[in-house]
């Protein structure tokens, strides 16, 4: 293929601000990959080589043969995006993932034919998650409730951030769907879903309790007959609104704290994408919400057990 002389320039004569030590080693297949595939983007070669050096760099630094196939391989763009973009705002990060899965459909289709994955339709924003000193106090708040709101609340917050379920999810979980394993672990089995969801440690009390309850009953506002009662939820907490200038409960932020922390825990991102019914590239929108590990911490991981070496 033949480039304009003002795009080859631009691709022969690119280097990053403040360029890695890692860019010699990359620069070539950069300028390759992005050369061979900027006449069929509609996206500009400059932003092009940005993301196509921030990958190829992260590849390198992750230990991944420098090839561009291995790049730009689904699972590798969906990983760099996850944990090579973190100083990314979400939208910013998601935006490369379409540069690049871009550049490797159109490269897909030169050499094989083979067919575009079909774009993924997600939310732009998450809802924030609470704070651990918020759910703290949340929780506190919650066991000084009277009677069956303090079983409701408590319910609320078992299930949405003890297990991340969504709010279609948490209305329609009945006492059957618990399970108590000889470990203690709670699973909980959601009517259509064929997920592993097992309950936070810290909440198998509040579903331990619910699960000796009759099997016909609702986990969360078990006097209700109906599964999808008009305004479950809202009615429930315009009625009990926490005190001490704390924020309302919401579903969806417990659920996201619930992910945010998994992540932060370091826990396998196919685990936590598959608990919560979601996919890893997804799970980047809740990153910048993730603490950066410390030094030693990060060390230790990185280092890993003597009896890994050996093997």
């Amino acid at each position: 293929m033949t480039l304009d002389p003002a795009t080859s320039a631009t691709i022969t004569g690119y280097r990053p601000q403040n360029a890695p030590p890692e860019w010699d080693r990359v620069r070539g297949h950069v300028r390759m990959l992005v050369a061979a595939s900027a006449d069929r983007s509609p996206y500009q070669v400059e932003r092009l080589l940005t993301a196509t050096a921030r990958l190829a760099v992260w590849c390198h630094r992750t230990g991944l043969p420098d090839d561009p196939e291995v790049w730009l391989r689904h699972e590798t763009i969906d990983t760099f995006v996850l944990t090579g973009c973190t100083d990314l705002a979400p939208r910013s990060a998601q935006t490369y993932r379409s540069w690049l899965r871009h550049m490797r459909a159109t490269l897909a289709w030169l050499e094989r034919g083979e067919q575009a994955p079909p774009p993924m339709a997600a939310p732009k924003q998450v809802s924030p998650p609470y704070s651990p000193a918020q759910l703290g106090r949340l929780r506190g708040w919650a066991e000084r409730l009277p009677g069956q709101a303090r079983g409701d609340a408590l319910a609320l917050m078992a299930l949405a951030f003890g297990c991340g379920l969504t709010s279609g999810e948490v209305a329609a979980v009945q006492t059957g769907h618990l399970r108590r394993l000889t470990c203690g672990a709670i699973v909980v089995t959601v009517p259509g879903t064929q997920r592993l969801i097992v309950c936070r440690s810290a909440w198998e009390n509040v579903l331990a309790h619910a699960a000796d309850q009759p099997s016909d009953a609702f986990v969360f506002r078990p006097r209700r007959a109906a599964r999808h009662a008009k305004n479950l939820f809202s009615s429930w907490t315009a009625r009990h609104t926490p005190t001490g200038g704390l924020p309302a409960l919401s579903v969806r932020r417990l659920r996201s704290s619930w992910i945010v922390e998994l992540l932060s825990a370091r826990i396998d991102l196919g685990v936590v994408a598959s608990a919560a019914g979601t996919s890893v590239s997804a799970l980047a929108r809740y990153q910048h919400f993730v603490p950066a590990l410390d030094e030693p911490t990060a060390v230790a991981l990185l280092r890993g057990r003597p009896d890994e070496q050996a093997k």
